[in-house]
């Protein structure tokens, strides 16, 4: 049982901590490094780095390893972590409850998303709800995967539209469709427009790709397909972003992977040049994920019913592009 003295300590605690630097450790924890965090709160680091030193003085305890080549949270940091975003949900709970609820569906959905989602039942669920509810208002913001997955855990989106890698318990999924991975160059590639190439020729060539085309990621069976032709083990360019990493190959960087039927118009257009294997690309899957946990308003479980009844209407083959 808790003595009175640490009982008064957590009542001072409660009453004197910033919900802004608890906001502040949040984006530091999700992030990569402090410049980072810094870039993603529009703050200069300097005031990221104070905001974290006066939490770990006011706490008493410190929050994050940044030793020679480390940079993350100590168990401290970790429990916190997980503490403040349940505040942080809560908060967002709040704003839900008091909203206005009228006969007419209003409210904003929040719709983190990988780069690039090229998929026909995404655009007609956007088009049906918004002719359904009109005053309803929608925001899409472009994330890595595991960013988008983190953002909903936080409570800072209604819905992902990402890759996945490994499920949580605590969060709902279903597939939204399956695409299929190639591998491309670009017109100032020496193996631009040879016909008749096997994947012997790719090996020992530069490489572009994507932050998540690792082993231990989502992309993991792009990252087979890369090991598999015996490109280059240095990838010399890399971006969260399909639209980047398309760039970098376009600009003869190096050899990289792009989704088919979205690199389909470029091939066509003599922009983008496919190479092999030809046969059996990997195929990868992209979800919608939500949070069961986070009290939605009316236009989120809105959109949210409209777009799962558009999955569950569709066969899986409908939702699969090569």
């Amino acid at each position: 049982m808790a003595g009175p003295g640490k009982l008064h300590d957590a009542a001072k605690l409660a009453r004197n901590l910033d919900w802004n630097l608890l906001r502040t450790f949040i984006v530091i924890a999700e992030a990569s490094s402090l410049t980072d965090a810094a870039e993603r709160l529009h703050l200069a680091q300097p005031s990221v780095s104070n905001a974290l030193k006066r939490l770990e003085e006011r706490l008493g305890k410190r929050l994050l390893d940044r030793s020679p080549g480390r940079y993350g949270l100590t168990e401290t940091g970790r429990r916190l972590y997980d503490e403040a975003v349940e505040v942080q949900g809560a908060i967002t709970r709040i704003a839900t409850a008091i909203r206005d609820v009228g006969d007419e569906v209003s409210g904003h959905v929040r719709i983190a998303m990988a780069s690039h989602v090229v998929c026909p039942l995404f655009d007609d669920a956007l088009r049906d709800f918004h002719h359904a509810h009109p005053r309803a208002t929608l925001s899409i913001e472009i994330q890595r995967s595991r960013d988008a997955l983190a953002a909903l855990v936080g409570r800072r989106a209604s819905l992902t539209v990402c890759l996945v890698h490994k499920r949580s318990p605590k969060l709902e999924y279903r597939r939204l469709y399956r695409e299929f991975f190639g591998l491309f160059c670009g017109p100032m590639h020496p193996l631009f427009g040879r016909e008749a190439l096997s994947i012997e020729h790719l090996a020992g060539h530069r490489s572009v790709s994507f932050v998540t085309d690792q082993m231990d990621d989502a992309l993991r069976p792009v990252a087979l397909l890369r090991a598999a032709a015996g490109l280059d083990q240095r990838i010399v360019g890399t971006s969260a972003n399909l639209e980047e990493v398309r760039r970098m190959i376009l600009a003869g960087l190096g050899i990289g992977s792009l989704p088919i039927h979205v690199a389909r118009p470029d091939v066509e257009a003599g922009r983008l040049w496919r190479l092999p294997p030809y046969d059996d690309p990997p195929a990868i899957d992209v979800h919608v994920v939500w949070n069961p946990a986070s009290r939605m308003n009316r236009a989120e479980a809105a959109f949210r019913d409209r777009l799962v009844a558009g999955i569950e209407a569709a066969p899986i083959g409908e939702r699969t592009y090569r």
